[in-house]
């Protein structure tokens, strides 16, 4: 092995079982369930919704089934980054890594935008005074110094160590789940059956719903991300990544439920926070509308925190193969966390509040179809490992033969089908500024795609030879 391979023991299994499942499904479950809700009731209705909101979970549970798989057979920091790398080669691998990193990083900044937003509708008062216009939509300085501070803070916790990142996430997680027991509680005393219709309005409808599916399910990837982190066996941090998928599934069809339950579908639709109403009507309190969007913020401080360190990890794994400054590749002496990538992802949300949320709705739609790309990948290096490594060590195994190729493909198909509906024209298709900042963070990459250098093949040694070849082509450069 290397001197500079990933998988230098630095760093510590520091996240039990329980943290574990708060870091995944913490980071599926951001703010959209409680301001999207309605909109879903209103194009495909209750059953349909939450129809199509099971069938997607279901889709990216296959998904993660494959991940499971690579993660127990590789439990590397970056995760993909080694699958890839493994089976495709290392250009192939940054491909997959900067495309998810991507996806992270521009969540981690809407994140920023998100929670003083979220206050704004308890508080509207840090709205007052607005210092400039920018995309559309005005930044005030408390509403920017709520962000900034939030984002300090984050960053710190992810800074200091992942078990403090662990037991926060952990600690909010609950919070969510108790909001969630209130509001399956209030439909169960005051829900109707009767405002629950239509249950369908068509095939249009759910096909609606399915294409947020995306969106609402990244984070389970985190999990390999920081599964040289977790003080597991191989064999459960593969059950953990499909469970948590299917957790975080059941959320959202428990939500749509019971949102339905409390008010006609028409008075959610037009709602800006259904969720939130919905749970005041059930318990015909405004008070318990607020607690929601207190469960709300949680979602988005779970979501932010996981998010950051599955980018950071990436980063790391980039820089410790010399795809991008070894800078990003340095853990801290006494942390024993990506500090520098950390710091970096850090900079940038700090930096996000300033932008108001003109950009970052644009950011965050950008960073989707590159999530998707990876999936994609991830489906492809399962097949291609299943065939050129048959004896390699698989913990969690799916299935074996024609059943887990057949997975595979299945999972090629639908990840391609969901990358479709992102093409210009198509339903899930996103604004123009989007894709502008989509090929702007392409265009970044290529600039260290085309530096990795050519001819080295896939397999266990890749890594080394990699850094092998970089090494020599210093050496030649300083000649």
């Amino acid at each position: 092995m290397s001197e500079h391979s990933t998988a230098q023991p630095g760093f510590k299994k520091a996240l039990n079982a329980f943290d574990s499942y708060a870091l995944g499904f913490g980071a599926m479950i951001g703010f959209g369930w409680v301001v999207l809700t309605g909109g879903w009731l209103e194009d495909a209705g209750t059953a349909g919704a939450a129809i199509a909101m099971g069938g997607g979970g279901l889709i990216m549970a296959l998904v993660a089934l494959l991940y499971a798989e690579l993660t127990a057979a590789m439990p590397k920091a970056g995760g993909e980054h080694h699958y890839l790398m493994r089976g495709m080669g290392p250009r192939w691998a940054f491909v997959g890594s900067w495309g998810i990193t991507g996806g992270y990083i521009s969540i981690v900044a809407f994140e920023a935008v998100a929670l003083p937003r979220t206050i704004s509708y308890l508080f509207p008062q840090i709205l007052d005074n607005p210092m400039y216009t920018v995309f559309g939509s005005e930044v005030a300085p408390v509403w920017v110094a709520i962000g900034v501070v939030a984002a300090i803070v984050i960053t710190a916790i992810n800074y200091f160590g992942v078990k403090l990142a662990g037991v926060v996430q952990t600690f909010v997680v609950v919070f969510l789940i108790i909001v969630g027991i209130m509001l399956v509680t209030g439909s169960f005393m005051s829900g109707e059956v009767s405002n629950m219709e239509p249950f369908f309005t068509g095939t249009t409808g759910l096909f609606t719903v399915l294409i947020v599916v995306p969106f609402l399910f990244v984070g389970f990837d985190v999990i390999p991300q920081a599964s040289e982190e977790l003080n597991m066996s191989p064999r459960r941090i593969g059950k953990l990544i499909p469970i948590s998928v299917l957790i975080a599934g059941a959320w959202y069809v428990m939500v749509i439920l019971t949102s339905s339950s409390s008010m006609p579908a028409g008075d959610l639709a037009a709602s800006d926070l259904a969720t939130a109403d919905a749970m005041g009507a059930l318990w015909n309190s405004q008070i318990m509308a607020n607690v929601l969007l207190a469960g709300g913020i949680a979602g988005i401080l779970t979501s932010w925190i996981a998010l950051l360190i599955g980018a950071s990890r990436l980063l790391y794994a980039m820089g410790r193969s010399s795809m991008l400054p070894a800078w990003f590749g340095k853990l801290h002496p006494k942390f024993n966390t990506p500090s520098n990538a950390v710091l970096f992802i850090g900079a940038l949300s700090v930096a996000a509040p300033f932008f108001g949320t003109g950009m970052l709705g644009w950011l965050v739609d950008s960073g989707s179809p590159s999530i998707v790309v990876t999936y994609f990948m991830v489906c492809v290096v399962f097949l291609i490992l299943r065939k050129k490594e048959p004896a390699l060590e698989r913990p969690f195994r799916v299935g074996r033969g024609k059943f887990s190729t057949t997975l595979g493909v299945l999972g090629m198909i639908l990840t391609f089908g969901l990358f479709t509906l992102y093409i210009p024209g198509m339903p899930a298709s996103i604004a123009p500024m989007s894709y502008v900042l989509c090929i702007a963070w392409w265009v970044i990459g290529m600039f260290f795609l085309f530096r990795i250098p050519k001819g080295i093949e896939a397999g266990v040694n890749t890594e080394a030879l990699l850094l092998t070849a970089v090494r020599e082509r210093k050496a030649k450069q300083k000649g």
